[in-house]
């Protein structure tokens, strides 16, 4: 029994893909750590922790439930755990369910601004699912829910919407909405037959590549802006520099063997921007950790 059920934790765990976590997780730390000025709170770091974790697991059910029909028919994707039975359906949606219950409880727990946002992160974290069968947009959709995390983990510090905070979620949700392209450009063919939506399905590898670009440039443009109204010193500066040479080198990569590396350019790669921007810009604030 109990090798049965261990067997079904690895296959969920497979599912939701809790490994992904690493991508908005550090920038919840980051927009906590920055919005509290480096003067952190166990408590909050807890909640932030079971927060982000729960919207995750909620999020890549749901995505799943969403989306199994459409995983069924592409070769890419038909080894889901859904799609095969490995994991029933009714279990995904008990999961997704209690994943929301978590969050609730866990959001309810932090500053009451929080609470009052969480209706528009839940629509967000719903809504994305279904972008992709309506709109080339569907990139910046995922982004835009990813993008809660920093601004989630500031709220949580600050009480207040500030610009460094608009101006790390937004460069956030460009990162995101860059790297997914390169995601998608497996899918072009797939989706172009099935009408899905996507950049790469109906402009094409190359304008894909571009726009992939265009948004990765931004990025660094708004976490410039953040390093300057944050008056950052150069600890954060190096932080950036290395997220730059990251970034640079997936596009590199991409170019150079699009098939040999899309999941080194979208999981590996971006895995280690989040944990080496998030981990060392955040020590560029004099950190503290008190018990309140």
């Amino acid at each position: 029994m109990m090798h049965t059920l261990f067997d079904k934790l690895k296959i969920f765990l497979e599912m939701i893909k809790f490994e992904h976590t690493v991508f908005a997780l550090p920038f919840a730390y980051l927009g906590y750590v920055f919005g509290a000025g480096g003067q952190l709170v166990w408590r909050d770091l807890m909640w932030i922790t079971l927060v982000m974790t729960s919207a995750r697991t909620a999020g890549m059910c749901l995505n799943r439930i969403v989306d199994v029909d459409v995983d069924a028919k592409n070769p890419r994707t038909r080894g889901r755990a859904l799609v095969t039975g490995a994991l029933s359906k009714k279990f995904a949606i008990a999961a997704c369910g209690l994943s929301f219950v978590v969050l609730g409880f866990s959001v309810f727990q932090l500053p009451p601004i929080c609470l009052r946002m969480l209706p528009i992160a839940v629509v967000l974290l719903v809504a994305y699912h279904f972008m992709k069968r309506f709109t080339i947009l569907c990139h910046f959709g995922v982004g835009l829910v990813l993008a809660c995390a920093p601004m989630g983990g500031w709220l949580a510090a600050t009480g207040r919407f500030e610009a460094a905070a608009w101006a790390l979620s937004l460069g956030v949700m460009l990162w995101v909405a860059g790297f997914d392209i390169f995601y998608s450009l497996q899918d072009a063919d797939f989706d172009r037959s099935a009408r899905l939506h996507s950049i790469p399905a109906r402009y094409g590898e190359a304008t894909a590549l571009r726009v992939a670009a265009y948004a990765h440039g931004a990025v660094l443009i708004l976490f410039s802006a953040v390093g300057i109204m944050l008056r950052s010193n150069g600890v954060y500066w190096t932080a950036l520099g290395l997220a730059a040479a990251i970034l640079a080198a997936e596009h590199v990569m991409i170019r150079q063997n699009r098939e040999k590396f899309v999941n080194a350019a979208f999981f590996t790669l971006n895995g280690v921007l989040s944990l080496v921007f998030c981990g060392i810009a955040a020590f560029s604030m004099p950190i503290s950790i008190v018990n309140r």
